[in-house]
């Protein structure tokens, strides 16, 4: 007990909702299940490509070691990307200003960590479409055969960060049979009251009839800068921009049409998956009366709210970025539930 209390007592309080922070709080201190802790060793990497059609697209994948033959599977974890940047921002580096990389930080947590990116962003291939919610969807659909086929699991977790929770909810919404955990941030369900999708909604009419928008240095410095100045380092957001930047300055509209003209696109209701909702505290893609209507809906009891002080949209840029690395961690091996 004394034990216990120690750990309790050295615990980092984050806001939160609901007995979800006291589950992310308390998984922390109690043993991982399926994902091993890993330290040392070296991080291993490699890229897949795979198509939609006659459309490729392109795959990346990282994990501590190269795989052998007839080791157990790692429990996959898959991140995906929103609008406005590409995988990199999974793999970020910045020296000198500590881990960025999302991707590295899970790998030696003892996941099999993969990413891509979805069709008319970064390496994967160009088409007419405006790349929605929908057609994301449909990407992740045929990665996920990519993934089954290097590592024999049918199921793997999901991370999405804005645009990106929504096609990973939206996927799991028609692949249950594939979704394990379902970690949602900057998510956004009907977007009342979002200032973001306020202002965002003043350009409907050119995401109506275009299908590629602007995406300069400035569009990406934003994404950090819009709700809170401050909460992530200029050097991480500039580094961003220089790995995203080789990709051109367009992308695509479709997502930001599907978030101003036609929210709801993930149905709490049809999320059968155990979800992890965490919100930036100065996140204005989405108000908290927004998320606790959609959190108040899922149907599975394993689901958490998370808040995370001194954060805005971004939390993977964000300096509390080892925040979300934690209520993650804790949501991803919580100890299966007992039943009862």
């Amino acid at each position: 007990m004394k034990y216990l209390n120690q750990l309790l007592a050295r615990r980092a309080v984050i806001k939160g909702s609901g007995l979800g922070l006291v589950a992310a709080g308390l998984a922390g201190t109690l043993p991982v299940q399926g994902a091993a802790a890993a330290e040392g060793g070296e991080i291993w990497s490699s890229e897949y490509w795979t198509k939609k059609g006659d459309v490729p697209l392109w795959m990346f994948r990282k994990r501590l070691g190269a795989p052998k033959a007839g080791e157990p599977s790692r429990p996959v974890l898959f991140m995906v990307h929103g609008s406005s940047v590409t995988s990199r921002t999974y793999d970020l580096h910045v020296p000198g200003h500590g881990e960025y990389s999302v991707m590295d930080v899970f790998a030696r947590y003892g996941f099999d960590v993969w990413t891509m990116d979805h069709e008319n962003y970064g390496k994967s291939g160009r088409t007419s479409g405006n790349s929605d919610i929908a057609s994301g969807v449909e990407d992740l659909k045929v990665a996920m055969e990519v993934v089954t086929r290097e590592t024999g699991l049918k199921k793997a977790h999901f991370l999405g960060e804005s645009s990106g929770a929504l096609r990973a909810g939206a996927y799991a919404m028609v692949a249950p049979e594939r979704a394990d955990r379902l970690i949602l941030a900057a998510f956004t369900y009907k977007g009342e009251g979002s200032p973001t999708l306020t202002k965002r909604a003043e350009q409907l009419d050119y995401y109506r009839t275009h299908n590629m928008r602007k995406r300069d240095r400035d569009m990406i410095r934003s994404i950090a800068t819009r709700d809170k100045p401050g909460t992530s380092d200029i050097a991480a957001v500039e580094a961003l921009a220089d790995a995203e930047m080789p990709f051109g300055d367009q992308i695509p509209t479709g997502t930001y049409l599907d978030m101003t003209a036609n929210l709801p696109v993930v149905h709490p209701q049809k999320v059968m998956s155990p979800v992890l909702l965490v919100r930036g505290e100065f996140d204005g893609i989405a108000t908290v009366a927004d998320l606790e209507e959609f959190y108040n809906l899922l149907p599975n009891g394993d689901r958490q709210f998370i808040i995370l002080p001194g954060t805005a949209h971004s939390v993977t840029l964000a300096t509390n970025r080892e925040l979300f690395w934690h209520v993650a961690r804790a949501f991803l091996t919580m100890p299966a539930p007992i039943a009862t």
